[in-house]
C-alpha cells in the first residue's frame, strides 16, 4: 500500500488496500453499484470511515452520470422571492427532502426573460440531474426548455397547458394545492357569516393558482357583480391597490377574499385608511397561511392554509422517484393535489 503522508487526501486506492479488495470493487461500493457482496460492502464502508475518504465529485459523475444536484428554478424577480414567505417555505421543504437523500440544491432565479438563455445553458451543461420549477406564468419558456434538453422536471403548481386541476397534462409531474376548493371554502364561510357583497382580489391571472382561486370564487357566486373582482399581483402593495379600486367602484363591500395573505394585508391597510373596521364593517380572508404574515396581521388573518413546506417535499420526492431514487408510499408519479383548510382568526 503506498505510504500516505499526514495531510494527504485519502485515495480510492488507499480505501481498497485498507479493505483488502480491488480498486474496482471499492469503486462500485463508493458509487452505489450493484453486485458487491454484503461483507465486502461492510469492509469498504469501514475503510472509508477510518480513512475519512471523500469521493472525487468529478470522477464520480463520470462513473454514475449523475451530479447529485437538483436545480430549483423560481420564475419570479428576486425582490418577490425574498419578500414573500411562500417561496422560503417551499424551498425549505425541497431542501429538507434533498438533504435527506444526499442531494445538493442549486437555486436559479429569473429576474427577466433574458435569464432563460443562461438557465438553458446551465441545465444543458450537465450540472444537475433534474429540475424543480415553480411560480410559472402562462407564457413561461421554461417547460419548452426542459423538454428540449430532456431534463427531468417537476413543477410546483398546475402548469398552464393542463386544462383542469389534476389532469395529467401530457404526463407532466406537478404538485399543487386544491386552490379552487380552498377558495370555495373561503367564500362559503363568508356567506355563512351573513356577508352579502363579497369582493375578490385575484392574483395575476396568467398563473394557474390565481385563475383557479378566481374560479372557486365564481363557483360559489356565479352571478356576482364583475365590479367586485380586481386583479392584484400577489404583493401587499398590489393588494392595497386592488382594495382601493374595489372601494372606489363598490362602496358597499362587506367582505373580501384575497388570493394570498400578502394581498390581504394590503387590503387591511387600505380598509383602515378608509375608516372601515375589520371584521365589523368588512370581513377579510386570505390564502396561504404562510408564517408570519397571517398571524401577525392586524387583526390576525382568517385564511386558507396550504401545506407549502410539505408541497416542496413532495416535489422533491417526485423528482427523486423519476431519477431512480425514492418514491414514498402513496406518492403517485403524476399530478399530486394537496388538501387545504380554512383557519379562522379575527379578520372574518
Amino acid at each position: 500500500m503506498p505510504e500516505q503522508r499526514p495531510g494527504d487526501r485519502p485515495t480510492l486506492e488507499a480505501v481498497a488496500a485498507r479493505a483488502g479488495v480491488s480498486r474496482a470493487t471499492a469503486s462500485r461500493v463508493v458509487n452505489g453499484g450493484d453486485g458487491v457482496r454484503a461483507h465486502l460492502v461492510d469492509r469498504v464502508s469501514a475503510a472509508i470511515r477510518e480513512l475519512g475518504y471523500v469521493p472525487n465529485h468529478a470522477a464520480r459523475t463520470l462513473v454514475t452520470r449523475r451530479t447529485g444536484a437538483v436545480a430549483v428554478i423560481i420564475a419570479e424577480p428576486e425582490v418577490r422571492i425574498f419578500s414573500d414567505p411562500f417561496f422560503s417555505r417551499q424551498v425549505r421543504g425541497i431542501s429538507k427532502e434533498l438533504t435527506a437523500h444526499d442531494m445538493q440544491l442549486v437555486l436559479l432565479l429569473v429576474e427577466d426573460r433574458g435569464d432563460y438563455d443562461r438557465i438553458e445553458r446551465y441545465l444543458a451543461g450537465g450540472h444537475v440531474d433534474g429540475a424543480l420549477a415553480f411560480s410559472l406564468h402562462t407564457d413561461d419558456p421554461l417547460p419548452a426548455i426542459t423538454r428540449r434538453i430532456g431534463m427531468p422536471t417537476v413543477y410546483g403548481g398546475r402548469p398552464g397547458w393542463t386544462s383542469a386541476p389534476g389532469e395529467p397534462g401530457g404526463g407532466v409531474a406537478y404538485v399543487d394545492a386544491d386552490n379552487r376548493g380552498g377558495a370555495r371554502d373561503a367564500v362559503r364561510y363568508l356567506l355563512a357569516r351573513g356577508r352579502e357583497r363579497i369582493a375578490h382580489i385575484a392574483g395575476p391571472l396568467d398563473q394557474t393558482s390565481a385563475a383557479d382561486r378566481l374560479s372557486g370564487y365564481r363557483d360559489v357566486l356565479p352571478d356576482a357583480d364583475p365590479g367586485l373582482v380586481a386583479e392584484g399581483d400577489f404583493t401587499a402593495a398590489g393588494g392595497a391597490r386592488a382594495m382601493a379600486e374595489l372601494l372606489d367602484r363598490r362602496a358597499g363591500i362587506d367582505a373580501v377574499f384575497a388570493a394570498n395573505d400578502l394581498m390581504a394585508t394590503g387590503a387591511l391597510r387600505v380598509l383602515r385608511e378608509r375608516g372601515r373596521t375589520v371584521p365589523a364593517d368588512v370581513a377579510v380572508i386570505g390564502f396561504d397561511d404562510a408564517e408570519p404574515v397571517a398571524e401577525s396581521a392586524d387583526p390576525p388573518l382568517t385564511t386558507v392554509r396550504q401545506d407549502i413546506e410539505g408541497m416542496g417535499r413532495l416535489m422533491a420526492r417526485l423528482l427523486l422517484g423519476t431519477l431512480g431514487g425514492i418514491r414514498g408510499e402513496g406518492i403517485a408519479a403524476g399530478p399530486v393535489i394537496t388538501e387545504t383548510a380554512l383557519v379562522r382568526r379575527a379578520s372574518a
